[in-house]
């Protein structure tokens, strides 16, 4: 009788045995769902969970302004001013980092960096660290290509300039705080900032934050300025600064019918992309935050008050004996000569102190300084611009003031404008008597809503009558009197020019001059009006250095801006063609 052999049963034990790594792994798994789960949704008490939530945030996160797309800066054509770019923070986490011999050669290639530093940083055992706070779009994404486990990259927005330092003064900066500084980024802060919110990011891998809620961009705006004619001021500018020696400068092109800046150049520029904020002096705009004595340009506000308030006519006349003492101060010509019988217009092309300062002494206090008070002297224009100032006046009543500034003051002497509050005077007898308010925004755009910004008349200081009269004898300063090397064939060009001393504490500086030049084209039409003014430059006479940069930049100017001359201008009109338009 055969044997039934017995089944082969595994042995119990040796099938627990090798099943256990499986069952340690599947608890180990469900443990921690669970622990996830409990994280998830059990509330811990208050001391508790501050206490954990210290601790976490103290080693695992980072505090972080996130913005949204600042709004961009444009020029009158398009052309972009101000944009958005990104800088990249890189970080590690060094214990996900399984090579770090190779991943301190890579990233030390990348970022320029010493290789040995590098990898002691990703070799350590600190749980995250930055390597780099912030490197160019470049290099961030260089290293971003090479996706390197335990390797963080953050975006950081960053305000970039297209155009590097052009009209520099004007735009302003952003700085570190995502703030706007000076210029249009300053005044418009609000406008271009968009929404910021302070945020807690993760500095570990495959952590996931809150899903982020959407900020609203910043509004876009447009500037009156043109591009071309920015570049043409500044380089007129730096050429005439480097010819002169002159220790700076500014040019400013004005539309005196609508108030639209055409270019603001002041030197030196800086550059914002990297603007040296420990020098804030350099940041300033000059143009409209250095005010200074312009010296006999004033002469033209003098006599223009005069005439509109009827104290003096165009046939008045003085007899010019070449002093005059007025509150104990004795008043001379420049050329230090008497000059007999003198009218009005000769006041103005001779470019006579005396003749001034006999005309507002016989205006006396409360007429003079209510007619410079209305051509906005002592006032700020209101440009929408960061950091403009008043200027300085001094009328009776004030400490400061004496009876002699009422002749000196007529001549520019012991009162103090700003570039643009004098071209915006000098630009209300080119419009005819109506004085503009200077605007730099054209436009604020936010998604499909564009806002227009309209011109803002901002008074009358002279009628249009006194405002023909003196455009006339301002020709003649150009075409007969001290003004004539900034005269340009074939246009008719009104202008004046001021030497101004520079005064200290203690008196005025020996052989330093500010020198200024201010005049608009075309005399019986203007659709451009000009201030150039040159600080300490070499030479005596602001006729013979500042007359002369106006010309070249104007003879520039007319093409950019087509203005035909003056035959081909009247031909036109005879034919009833469109001569001028006012843009905008």
């Amino acid at each position: 009788m055969s044997t039934m052999e017995q089944p082969n049963f595994p042995d119990p034990q040796e099938v627990m045995r090798n099943r256990l790594p499986i069952v340690i792994t599947a608890l180990v798994v469900v443990s921690i769902l669970l622990v996830y789960r409990l994280i998830l949704f059990q509330e811990l008490p208050p001391e508790v969970a501050a206490e954990f939530n210290s601790l976490r945030d103290a080693t695992n996160q980072t505090h972080l302004q996130i913005a949204s797309a600042r709004g961009r800066i444009f020029d009158r054509d398009g052309q972009p001013l101000a944009v958005n770019a990104l800088d990249f923070q890189i970080g590690v986490s060094p214990n996900l980092i399984s090579n770090p011999d190779e991943v301190a050669r890579d990233l030390a290639a990348i970022l320029g960096g010493d290789e040995l530093e590098i990898f002691n940083i990703v070799n350590s055992d600190v749980q995250w660290e930055i390597l780099a706070p912030r490197v160019n779009a470049e290099v961030g994404q260089a290293i971003e290509a090479l996706d390197i486990p335990g390797i963080t990259i953050q975006r950081i927005p960053r305000r970039g300039y297209p155009q590097g330092t052009l009209a520099s003064h004007i735009i302003g900066f952003v700085g570190g705080d995502l703030q706007g500084y000076n210029g249009v980024e300053g005044y418009y802060q609000d406008q271009l900032s968009g929404q910021i919110r302070d945020e807690v990011v993760s500095n570990i891998p495959f952590e996931f934050s809150e899903i982020d809620v959407p900020l609203s961009d910043g509004r876009d705006v447009v500037l009156t300025i043109d591009r071309d004619i920015q570049f043409l001021a500044e380089s007129e500018l730096l050429r005439s600064v480097t010819e002169t020696a002159a220790s700076g400068g500014s040019i400013i092109v004005m539309d005196p019918r609508n108030g639209d800046i055409l270019a603001m150049a002041s030197y030196p520029p800086f550059d914002p992309n990297n603007p040296d904020t420990n020098n804030p002096d350099l940041l300033r705009n000059p143009a409209i935050s250095e005010q200074y004595e312009p010296g006999s340009v004033m002469k033209v506000l003098t006599v223009a008050g005069a005439l509109n308030q009827g104290v003096i006519t165009p046939q008045w006349s003085y007899n010019d004996q070449g002093r005059l003492n007025v509150g104990g101060i004795v008043i001379t010509n420049s050329d230090r000569a008497a000059h007999g019988l003198v009218d009005t217009t000769t006041v103005l092309t001779q470019s006579l102190n005396v003749g001034a300062a006999t005309i507002s002494t016989t205006m006396g206090p409360t007429r003079f300084y209510q007619a410079l008070s209305d051509f906005g002297i002592g006032q700020a224009t209101g440009i929408d611009l960061e950091g403009e100032q008043a200027g300085t006046m001094f009328v009776p009543g004030d400490p400061e003031w004496s009876e002699s500034q009422l002749a000196t003051n007529a001549f520019g002497q012991g009162i103090a404008v700003t570039p643009l509050q004098l071209l915006t005077a000098i630009s209300s007898i080119a419009n005819g008597g109506l004085m503009m308010q200077p605007r730099m925004v054209y436009q604020i755009i936010d998604g499909d809503n564009v806002i227009t910004t309209q011109p803002f008349p901002l008074g009358r200081p002279i009628s249009a009558e006194t405002a023909r009269i003196v455009s006339d004898m301002m020709v003649a300063v150009v075409n007969n009197g001290q003004g004539n090397l900034a005269a340009l064939p074939g246009y008719s060009i009104a202008g004046k020019t001021g030497t101004a001393e520079i005064p200290t504490p203690i008196g005025y500086e020996n052989n330093a001059w500010i020198m200024t030049f201010v005049g608009f084209l075309p005399a019986d039409d203007p659709q451009v009006a000009v201030l150039i003014k040159l600080d300490r430059p070499n030479g005596r006479w602001a006729s013979q250095v500042a007359a002369p940069v106006f010309r070249r930049f104007a003879e520039r100017l007319v093409i950019l801006l087509e203005i035909p001359p003056d035959d081909v201008r009247h031909a036109l009109a005879a034919q009833g063609g469109a001569v001028t338009e006012v843009e905008r």
